[in-house]
């Protein structure tokens, strides 16, 4: 089930969407601000957000701009809600990042074919950069086989970690997200970002995308 953060300070129009998105088989989580917008998107690591524009504490433009300036939140598809019209305030959040602009008033129905636009495209462009890396991967293992540079089994990891930090190392070197990595070992997401902080404070690493970076250096491949 894809998960849904929508972020806006209206409470009856949070309920009329949540509960609209939750019919079609979704899962929402929200936020009446964009400052704990930013809180609940490091939480729960949602596949899209949907924001206002105008709100108090960090409105949405700001919520956006901050979110793409963090690596984990440089991809996630994004759209704008928001009663204002002019063509400024749309150019405004396109700029800061956003995939998609929606004028309140709107149909549930739009909203609900701009969601599911994104996300497909999103999926596309997912499964494209897993091939790739599977390629990249591939490649510079034989290129490693060749020039005798690889000593470490392909199995194992780069420094010892516990039978369940590994496969969750495997999964991330994938390029995988949390929601997903639980789903395909069967965990939960908070078990899953527990793990992918202790594998960053064991391999001192900053972030996952260095897994990934770190796997492809090596010519790494599981199995």
């Amino acid at each position: 089930m894809k998960k849904i953060l929508l972020v806006d300070d209206d409470f009856n129009l949070r309920q009329s969407i949540k509960e609209y998105l939750e019919t079609v088989g979704y899962a929402v989580v929200e936020a009446e601000s964009g400052q704990s917008g930013l809180e609940v998107f490091e939480e729960e690591s949602p596949s899209l957000v949907i924001s206002d524009v105008s709100m108090p504490d960090l409105n949405g433009l700001e919520f956006c701009r901050c979110l793409r300036s963090k690596r984990v939140g440089q991809l996630v598809p994004f759209i704008f809600l928001s009663g204002l019209r002019e063509l400024d305030t749309r150019i405004k959040g396109h700029q800061m990042g956003a995939d998609d602009y929606l004028v309140k008033p709107f149909v549930m129905q739009e909203l609900l074919f701009k969601i599911e636009a994104l996300l497909n495209r999103y999926q596309l462009i997912h499964e494209e950069v897993s091939r790739l890396l599977q390629f990249v991967i591939l490649g510079n293992q034989a290129e490693a086989k060749n020039h005798h540079h690889m000593d470490l089994p392909h199995s194992e990891p780069p420094l010892t970690l516990t039978p369940a930090e590994e496969r969750v190392f495997w999964e991330v070197a994938k390029g995988l997200s949390n929601k997903e990595i639980a789903d395909s070992l069967f965990i939960s997401e908070n078990t899953v970002s527990s793990h992918v902080s202790k594998i960053l404070r064991k391999l001192n690493l900053k972030n996952r995308y260095a897994i990934i970076s770190l796997a492809l250096e090596r010519g790494w491949q599981h199995g």
